[in-house]
This record gives structure tokens, C-alpha cells and sequence, in this order.
């Protein structure tokens, strides 16, 4: 009996190790600080890859604008909001990234816009399991340990330890 209960150990390990690979990432764009005119976004989003089933989500205060989301590159460029393709007013906002292509996100405070306050994110192709561990394991986000900055399986992960603890007790 002992050795199907380690034979059921390795196996529950090792699915919760693919769930891990595969998982998404949650950026809280701005890190501890969130979106804010005090943000050095430039930074926060040097080197980092957001790829499709990622989450990118925004922490702002009202009063010093909203976010909104752009069509072009010129626009973005420019602070030009007249035509946005859709404003976030809620101060928390999280955007699912759903498919491959460039996304274009600007403070809708014209003054905050031109000092920096804006992010173009690429959207890279979900990679395969066997390609997605290191990636996962560099691009999460700087910020808080709320789930807002967990992955994905977070919470099944830690369900999963704690049900092979016991069935190793229980053995």
C-alpha cells in the first residue's frame, strides 16, 4: 500500500507542476506603485513578456485620470484620446489578453500622458508547456502578494499540497 501512495504523490506533483508551467500571468502594471503618474511604466515593462492568457491589471486613482486604450501607435505617440477604443473608469481594472497583437494604453490626463504615463503591451503566442516554465517564472509582476500578483493556480496548487499531505498521512 505505501508505494501507491507514492506512486500517487509523484503523480499529483507532477500534474500541479504542468498546471504551474502553463499558467497565466497576472502584471499589475506599475508594480507596488500601480498605475500612476509617479510609475516609471517604462521601466516596470522593460524585458517583460505578456503573452496571450495573461492578465494585465490596472490600480489607479480616478483624480488623476482614467485609463484608456488606443487604437494606433500614432495615437499612442501622441496622447491623442478623441477616439478611444474603450475608456476604464473603475480605478481596478483587469484586462484579459485574449489574443496576439500590440495594445496601446494611455492615462486619459493629457499632462500625465506626456510625461510618460502610458503602455504599449505586445502580446506574444502562448508558448507550449515545455517552453513555458522559464517564461512564467521571470514575468510575474512586481507588486503586491494579493491574487491580483499570483498566477492563475495559485490556490489549486496549495489545495493540492495540502490533499498529498494527507493521503501521505493517511498511509
Amino acid at each position: 500500500m505505501m508505494k501507491m501512495g507514492g506512486i500517487i504523490v509523484v503523480m499529483a506533483v507532477a500534474m500541479m507542476s504542468m498546471d504551474v508551467a502553463t499558467s497565466e500571468v497576472h502584471h499589475v502594471v506599475g508594480g507596488d506603485h500601480g498605475w500612476d503618474p509617479n510609475s516609471d511604466i517604462l521601466s516596470w515593462s522593460s524585458g517583460r513578456v505578456f503573452r496571450v492568457g495573461d492578465q494585465i491589471w490596472f490600480a489607479y486613482s480616478a483624480a488623476q485620470g482614467l485609463v484608456a486604450e488606443l487604437k494606433s501607435r500614432e495615437e499612442y505617440e501622441s496622447c491623442n484620446m478623441s477616439n478611444p477604443i474603450k475608456m476604464y473608469t473603475e480605478g481596478l481594472h483587469t484586462i484579459p489578453l485574449e489574443k496576439e497583437g500590440i495594445r496601446y494604453f494611455v492615462s486619459s490626463d493629457s499632462e500625465n500622458c506626456k510625461n510618460g504615463l502610458k503602455l504599449n503591451v505586445e502580446v506574444q503566442p502562448k508558448d507550449s508547456p515545455l517552453h513555458a516554465l522559464p517564461i512564467t517564472q521571470t514575468a510575474v509582476a512586481d507588486g503586491p502578494t494579493s491574487p491580483s500578483g499570483s498566477t492563475r493556480y495559485g490556490h489549486n496548487v496549495i489545495l493540492s499540497l495540502l490533499l498529498c499531505a494527507i493521503m501521505v498521512l493517511a498511509y
